[in-house]
């Protein structure tokens, strides 16, 4: 079945007005899920409503939360979620951040104590409309173990960078967790008794496993081996040491309708491309993505994104959304 993008916002700001969220909250979240499905990322979509629906009702999460913004240093913006949603804490830092980066060249944005962002690579997209090469870093619940370990200790930690095309739009953008593969493949596999690939996973003794069932006992396996593993480090330095959040290991289950609210940090880099090479980033960029798309069958990551209305639903997934909406 389908459902019309207008039809979806409005049913999931429906629902979380009926659990408890504030009207502009519930709207900015309701805009930022809309926009998963709108690209066919459904981990991200209508499938965590239910969990942010049951986690206003239980007060993990805050729908009232007020972001607070500090900004003692010129090119450092912090903002307090206040274990509200991570959402309408970016959109309180998100001027001061791009007004500093144009001014200053680069500055940074941290997102402290929010509940999950869900999509990273929403925040970073907004960034780079608004002119500035934007890179995002998360972290979340532990699932992938270091290299011959058994234990899950890092998120999937994903990262996002979204580059302007100095026109108002997006030359390329990427979004892609740090471990070999997404949890939520693991998971569908799993559902449907489908092997998995060598490299994904290791089980709960820490060996490697095709088993979807047994991956999902034990941990995911960074991307590129000790490589990723590094890169997984760094997202969980930036993440959270520096956002003074919770580290993978201290991180609850993300949709639990009870716990302790999640307490996650995003952090995003921010760089004003005038402020370095000037016209002469466009001209390069433009150059870049001419060479890449020049190769039959070659593609730069985010450029085959197009807008989609209505969408294809899960029809399980939509009636619950529905029946929280009423």
């Amino acid at each position: 079945m389908t459902a019309s993008l207008d039809e979806i916002r409005t049913t999931i700001e429906r629902a979380l007005l009926k659990h408890g969220a504030a009207p502009s909250i519930a709207a900015s979240v309701a805009e930022a899920t809309t926009e998963s499905e709108e690209r066919g990322n459904t981990i991200c979509g209508l499938a965590y409503v239910e969990s942010y629906c049951l986690q206003l009702a239980s007060g993990r999460v805050d729908g009232n939360a007020e972001p607070v913004v500090t900004h003692e240093r010129p090119a450092a913006i912090r903002v307090d979620a206040k274990a509200g949603f991570a959402q309408p804490a970016f959109e309180a830092g998100c001027d001061q951040a791009v007004a500093a980066a144009q001014e200053l060249g680069i500055s940074a944005l941290s997102i402290e104590h929010s509940h999950t962002c869900t999509s990273l690579g929403y925040f970073t997209e907004q960034l780079a409309r608004r002119g500035v090469i934007a890179i995002g870093y998360t972290n979340a619940t532990p699932r992938v173990a270091p290299p011959g370990g058994d234990t899950a200790l890092l998120g999937t930690n994903p990262i996002a960078m979204s580059v302007p095309d100095g026109d108002g739009g997006i030359a390329f953008q990427f979004d892609f967790a740090t471990s070999a593969v997404a949890l939520g493949t693991v998971l569908v596999a799993a559902k449907n008794d489908e092997p998995i690939p060598l490299g994904w996973a290791v089980d709960a003794a820490g060996e490697p496993t095709t088993d979807a069932k047994a991956a999902l006992e034990g941990s995911l396996q960074s991307i590129g081996g000790y490589k990723g593993y590094g890169i997984g480090l760094m997202v969980e330095v930036l993440a959270a040491a520096l956002t003074g959040t919770n580290l993978s290991t201290d991180v609850p289950p993300l949709k639990t309708a009870e716990g302790a609210p999640h307490d996650l940090g995003q952090f995003y880099v921010l760089i004003d491309p005038g402020s370095f090479s000037g016209p002469v980033f466009t001209e390069k960029i433009a150059a870049l993505v001419a060479s890449v798309e020049a190769q039959e069958g070659a593609r730069l990551p985010g450029r085959s994104l197009r807008h989609i209305d209505p969408v294809p639903v899960n029809p399980t997934v939509w009636e619950t959304v529905c029946g929280l909406a009423g």
